[in-house]
């Protein structure tokens, strides 16, 4: 409750949607849950019973650990608390293990750090004018986006149902966003640093974070038709925005740098040969790509083109690391898919 007494500010209504979407999460505790149940009770099980030496070299599980360390030592504060539940949960050796108390744990560590969401969310819309608001509540602005947010159906599958912490690393990525709106672009940027140590993923945003924070906060002036002024361009300021990322990566990355072992954490972090398929999550042409190619196997086989023999064992859609080679189409490569998403991501860039 006290997080909620933060984050209201005076808005009873406020309140209201963050203790009723609480309740609801609450609700959804016994409902299914995926493979990443197990896969967040290993790493839990792998930061709390061996050394940092072996984070990113452990192997029991197939569920290896391969979120960056931040992420790692926030799975290792979680076990410490966790172990009050049930200490058979942060054996290794315990592979798909299950109880009601490492159930209702799990679910509740969601629940619990969802408050940095209820929180970025409350920054958020302190940052909205809404003085052209209309008089119903449900025509305020403040109302409408605090609703959207906070009971966004996407989270509520993905987190309190699927299982995972995306509320959480969503509220460090609003709370980037509020403080830029607040010009408080130091700490904004702070904020971003900390999130791509919590999760990799982020930084297909990081050029959209770095293009606003040149345009923004390098630049200090602007002509009066509102363009850049060249001149004004504040090399301290960059400098600083370059120290703030140098000290978060190495707070994070320097253990393993002095253990020699970053080769072996960035093999994991980005692993190049995971299938373009991971369960069915690749998106749009790749899926229908693999999908095109699996019943072009399918026929192959029954038509006694192919041999089954000679078919590779990896599935697209079995979610593990592996690499995965079409059997008819020409298999897609790393470096493929890096050239396709870079040259989108510029197309986008130079069209702001």
């Amino acid at each position: 409750m006290a997080a909620f007494g933060i984050a209201t500010g005076g808005s009873n209504w406020f309140s209201a949607l963050a203790l009723g979407v609480t309740l609801l999460k609450c609700l959804l505790i016994p409902t299914y849950h995926s493979t990443d149940f197990e896969v967040h009770r290993n790493w839990l099980a792998i930061t709390h019973s061996l050394p940092i030496s072996q984070w990113y070299y452990e192997a029991t599980s197939e569920w290896t650990l391969d979120y960056p360390p931040f992420f790692a030592w926030f799975e290792y504060a979680l076990s410490h608390v966790a172990k009050y539940f049930d200490q058979e949960m942060l054996n290794v050796r315990n592979l798909n293990y299950s109880s009601s108390r490492t159930l209702l744990f799990q679910r509740f560590s969601v629940i619990f750090t969802d408050a940095l969401f209820v929180y970025a969310v409350h920054e958020c819309c302190k940052c909205i004018d809404g003085k052209k608001a209309g008089k119903e509540l449900t025509e305020k602005p403040k109302f409408i986006l605090s609703a959207l947010l906070l009971w966004n159906f996407g989270l509520l599958i993905v987190d309190h149902i699927h299982f995972q912490y995306n509320g959480f690393l969503s509220g460090l990525m609003l709370l980037s966003i509020a403080r830029f709106f607040q010009k408080r672009h130091m700490e904004g940027a702070f904020l971003f640093a900390v999130l791509l140590h919590f999760k990799h993923i982020y930084l297909y945003v990081a050029p959209a974070y770095g293009v606003y924070l040149l345009r923004s906060y390098c630049f200090t002036a602007n002509k009066q038709d509102g363009s850049i002024r060249w001149n004004s361009f504040s090399f301290v300021r960059l400098i600083s925005l370059g120290l703030i990322v140098f000290l978060v990566s190495a707070l994070s990355l320097g253990p393993f740098l002095a253990l020699n072992q970053l080769p072996q954490v960035f093999s994991r972090l980005f692993p190049f040969k995971r299938g373009l398929c991971h369960a069915y999550w690749a998106p749009n042409f790749w899926a229908l790509y693999s999908a095109f190619d699996k019943v072009l196997s399918v026929i192959g086989l029954e038509l006694k083109l192919l041999d089954p023999n000679k078919i590779p064992k990896a599935s697209m859609t079995s979610g593990l690391v592996q690499q995965f080679q079409h059997t008819v189409l020409p298999s897609v490569t790393p470096l493929a898919t890096f050239i396709c998403t870079l040259i989108a991501m510029l197309k986008r860039k130079a069209s702001f």
